[in-house]
């Protein structure tokens, strides 16, 4: 039943993303940016909607009191492809920081640059960072956007050892604004380059923000402590759920 159901959920969901792009992006790309960032914002919803109804996936969001108004870092754990889709669902006009290879994608890689995502050149470090860091505080100060990025860099596996990068610290030095930490769990449900998808509660939950002022180490050390503490807490919840169905995914890891 769960191989099942997990076929059916990929293949609508796919089906879905196409079908956005072609009669929701296509058209978009020739209206104004926020018409665009409204039609990623429905395909999101549409996402969501379909891992509650097919895959009985539900996504649970908490704390979107501690998210302050104006530019912000938001720092998120990064576990699975479905925290990529389901945060710009609650902030007000986001922007990611992603690979470059993602701009060179058909129709989709020209959405992200008319919605001024940030890409990144990984092969040229201290050149890309310096870019990025620019083009942030473009986005931020003078639009007032909200930084989404994941410090470790690439998605890890549910309760594997932190790998936090040195660009988010010196992003949090050089735009001087608040940093949102973001805890979750969606590995257990969504796990990267595996094909089923779980049935459960996923838990995304903001964190009290990070205010601007601290030197970079103790910023680090900050961040990773209370991404890890409460992604752990939810590790730790999420597994008792799905053991409690006779499937909990770490149970021989």
């Amino acid at each position: 039943m769960l191989v099942l159901r997990s076929l059916v959920f990929n293949v609508l969901f796919y089906a879905n993303l196409i079908l956005w792009l072609i009669f929701g992006v296509l058209p978009a790309m020739l209206l104004p940016q926020r018409m665009l960032l409204a039609v990623a914002i429905g395909w999101a919803r549409s996402a969501l909607w379909l891992m509650r109804v097919v895959a009985g996936m539900r996504c649970e969001i908490t704390g979107l009191e501690n998210i302050p108004q104006g530019g912000l870092m938001v720092g998120a754990k990064h576990q699975s492809f479905l925290e990529t889709f389901a945060l710009i669902t609650i902030f007000r006009n986001p922007v990611f920081i992603l690979k470059r290879e993602l701009t060179w994608i058909p129709v989709f890689g020209w959405a992200l640059k008319k919605l001024r995502m940030i890409p990144v050149n990984r092969g040229a470090r201290a050149r890309a960072l310096s870019d990025v860091t620019r083009r942030a505080k473009v986005e931020l100060g003078q639009n007032g956007r909200q930084l989404l990025i994941f410090p470790e860099g690439t998605r890890r596996p549910p309760g594997a050892p932190p790998a936090y990068k040195f660009g988010a610290a010196h992003l949090y030095a050089e735009l001087g604004v608040p940093c949102v930490p973001v805890a979750l769990n969606t590995g257990l449900y969504w796990p990267r380059r595996k094909f089923l998808r779980r049935p459960g509660t996923v838990r995304i939950e903001i964190l009290p923000p990070i205010e601007p002022g601290l030197d970079k180490v103790a910023f680090q050390n900050l961040l990773q402590e209370r991404v890890e503490a409460a992604s752990d807490r939810l590790l730790a919840q999420g597994r008792a759920e799905l053991a409690a169905r006779g499937m909990d995914p770490l149970a021989n890891s």
